[in-house]
């Protein structure tokens, strides 16, 4: 304990420093997912239901005859092989593909 007391200043200002660096992170993480979580449920919560992808799950099933691409089987669903960093829904149609239910568990 006596060596604690007997650092030089520079010493502290590390300590501090790597405190600081902590906290941060910290920090950081918790608001990064707070807005990760916004985003999140808005894309379920309003993007999924709107027409906009009404109409592009639509033409993405269409183009690929409603059969999965992973097994062939009858595609009931979408998947993203990308997301959008930012601007959700506006996802390029090359971005998605048809899969089947099973298919589309195994991926998530």
């Amino acid at each position: 304990m006596e060596q604690l007391f007997n650092l030089n200043v520079e010493a502290y200002r590390l300590i501090l420093l790597v405190v600081c660096v902590i906290i941060i992170g910290v920090v950081y993480r918790y608001i990064s997912s707070k807005i990760l979580s916004r985003r999140q449920l808005y894309y379920r919560n309003v993007y999924l239901k709107s027409d906009a992808w009404k109409r592009k799950r639509y033409v993405v099933l269409k183009r690929d005859n409603w059969s999965c691409v992973r097994c062939g089987a009858y595609a009931t669903q979408v998947h993203h092989k990308r997301y959008a960093k930012k601007n959700i829904g506006k996802e390029p149609i090359k971005w998605l593909v048809s899969i089947c239910e099973p298919c589309h568990d195994r991926l998530h």
